[in-house]
């Protein structure tokens, strides 16, 4: 076996070397930008987190997980490219790497771009970069955790029903020095795919931003209007010392004060009444009950008066009713009384004293503040990774940091643009080739085995042909194929009746060992009865295969008188090396039936043009 699979080793391995020889080795990009990161030399400039967690229910957790430098173990595309891996299932992560300089956007473009390679898929953890505020510590790489103040988070995230990127970005309240998350109100959803994916985010001076997705635009807005909360408080607020008065009414509606029941409304009046038309039906019996105790019902002989109680017979159909209308106290049907007119109300009028909806009058916002550059975020100093995942081998590389939108384009076209369609040719070539289908019924086409070299293989052929139309169309499949399906059906009656043989073998020895308190036990067949059984079977199975070679040598005649060409002997069998087969004989059986023989020849035609 191990030799058979010696040139398919060989093939692989020539398409392997063909496929490295023609992907470009990794070069590092030449496009400058405030950060740039392509982990070609490993994790020099970042540094894992020291630090702790304190969840809500007050459990803390470490930083545990682990990072490593390493090229993608899924559709790696240039060789040589490598990237930050997150390694632990179920951990928290943290890394990050510090700016050379810190960046201020003021009045700058801000471009961010990283790809994000999700080899195991994403089932529920974030994949999100964030780019860390400078402070006058500096980034404190070991101390840094889910506290640590960023200034943009931006990134997929997916677990349960959540699945977007997250777009946030912390803004300063210039009057309280309050800082306060932003987020992107309706944000895209990730790519989850085990290819390469780009993640891109513009943020321009006139407070617009981008989001792209591989290139193509996933979301586009404003600073100013499609974030929640609102950048901006609202001019003016409720008053909070406003109290709504004691007499204020606001009920619109209220009952007709002048209002009276009417003299001839009778709240009493039930629903329904019997129907006063109504006729007992022609041979009811009254007197006689619709059940009665079973004649028939014996006492059971374990049955103790004393322990157990009196016995009564257990009730059945009173047989006098069946050929009666109804037994019992005979009632008239209920039907709608004409006179039901339910609980009286008096009619709703308008309230004279209603004065609306009450609301709290309107101030001036003490706290207003009108930041209309909210694109000024608060200088960059790092950039880092803060996750939490349930999917490990999440590959990220080639963080990109700027001010300039041509830059990043430079930049993609050196990196992205190059590994994406080297990825998408190892993913297609993973994938299974798509089948070649039936034009009837969508199975897959093969061609069929001869029956000479593999009478096998021919006969499984044949009987798979026949299920996949029977699936389909249970009666053409009889018709196109009678012999297939008169086979198949003998088969099955065979095997049906073995295992009646086989089980009443073995049931009476089961029976013998269960309880019978209260159950009569089988009569066990005796040798003679069980050779009879076999016999029988036996018997049957004889009586078909000649009803079915017999059917055989009639269409043999009737094809020799009419001159038609046969495959078929004397005795119905099926002669080897003709061109004819099974379904010779179905098409010759046809000729009965000049509709089965159309629909013969033209399935004789698709699979002609399916073998061409």
């Amino acid at each position: 076996m191990k030799y058979a699979l010696l040139p398919l080793t060989v093939v692989s391995a020539i398409v392997t070397l063909v496929s490295a020889e023609s992907a470009p080795a990794f070069t590092p990009t030449s496009v400058k930008g405030i950060f740039v990161e392509q982990f070609d030399t490993g994790l020099d400039r970042w540094s894992p987190s020291k630090a702790t967690k304190t969840e809500r229910d007050n459990e803390v957790f470490s930083y545990v997980g682990k990072w490593s430098v390493e090229e993608p173990s899924v559709y790696p595309g240039i060789p040589g490219d490598e990237g930050l891996v997150l390694k632990s299932k179920a951990a928290h992560h943290a890394i990050s790497a510090p700016l050379d300089a810190p960046f201020d956007p003021k009045g700058k473009p801000l471009v961010l771009s990283y790809e994000v390679k999700l080899q195991n898929g994403l089932d529920c953890g974030g994949a999100y970069i964030k780019l860390l505020t400078e402070s006058a510590e500096g980034i404190q790489a070991e101390e840094f955790s889910d506290k640590t103040p960023y200034t943009i988070m931006f990134g997929p995230d997916r677990c349960g029903s959540t699945s977007k990127v997250h777009f946030i970005f912390r803004h300063v309240n210039p009057i309280t020095g309050e800082i306060e998350e932003k987020h992107l109100t309706a944000p895209p959803s990730p790519r989850i795919t085990k290819t390469t994916a780009v993640y891109t985010l513009v943020v321009r001076p006139d407070q617009t931003f981008e989001i792209s997705i591989n290139g193509d635009k996933a979301k586009s807005g404003s600073l100013l209007e499609d974030f929640t909360p609102a950048v901006n408080p609202p001019i003016d607020i409720d008053d909070p010392n406003d109290k709504k008065p004691s007499d204020w009414v606001e009920t619109p509606k209220i009952s007709d004060p002048h209002a009276v029941k009417p003299a001839d409304w009778d709240e009493d009046a039930p629903a329904t009444i019997p129907d006063p038309d109504a006729v007992k039906p022609a041979g009811w019996l009254e007197d006689e009950s619709p059940v009665v105790p079973d004649p028939d019902a014996v006492k059971p002989d374990e049955w103790s008066d004393e322990d157990d109680g009196d016995w009564v017979a257990p009730l059945v159909s009173n047989p006098k009713c069946e050929a009666a209308p109804g037994c019992g106290e005979w009632k008239r049907p209920e039907v709608p009384n004409p006179d039901f007119k339910g609980k009286w109300f008096a009619p709703l009028v308008d309230n004279p004293d209603y004065k609306g909806p009450w609301a709290p009058r309107k101030i001036a916002n003490p706290n207003f503040f009108a930041d209309m550059r909210p694109s000024d975020f608060s200088p960059i100093g790092g950039v880092g990774f803060e996750l939490w995942s349930m999917t490990d081998s999440i590959l990220f590389d080639n963080i990109f940091l700027s001010d300039s939108e041509a830059d990043l384009e430079t930049f993609l076209d050196e990196t992205y643009r190059v590994k994406a369609p080297l990825e998408a040719a190892l993913e297609a070539k993973d994938k299974p080739a798509a089948d070649e289908h039936d034009h009837d019924h969508g199975k897959k086409a093969t061609a069929e085995p001869d029956l000479k070299a593999d009478p096998v293989a021919w006969a499984k052929f044949k009987a798979q042909q026949f299920l996949d139309e029977a699936l389909v169309d249970p009666k053409r499949a009889f018709v196109d194929r009678p012999l297939v399906g008169g086979a198949l059906g003998l088969a099955l009656a065979m095997i049906v009746g073995l295992a009646g043989v086989i089980l009443s073998l073995a049931l009476p020895a089961g029976a013998a060992a269960a309880p019978a308190s209260r159950a009569v036990a089988d009569k066990v067949p005796s040798s003679g009865e069980v050779k009879k059984q076999a016999q029988a079977v036996k018997d049957k199975a004889s009586t078909a295969v000649a009803d079915f070679k017999a059917k055989g040598a009639e269409v043999a005649d009737d094809l020799k008188k009419s001159g038609e060409p046969t495959a078929v002997g004397t005795a119905g069998e099926l002669k080897v090396g003709g061109e004819k087969d099974l379904d010779t004989v179905a098409d010759a059986m046809a000729t009965q039936d000049p509709g089965v023989r159309t629909r013969a020849k033209a399935r004789k035609s698709r699979e002609g043009d399916e073998s061409a």
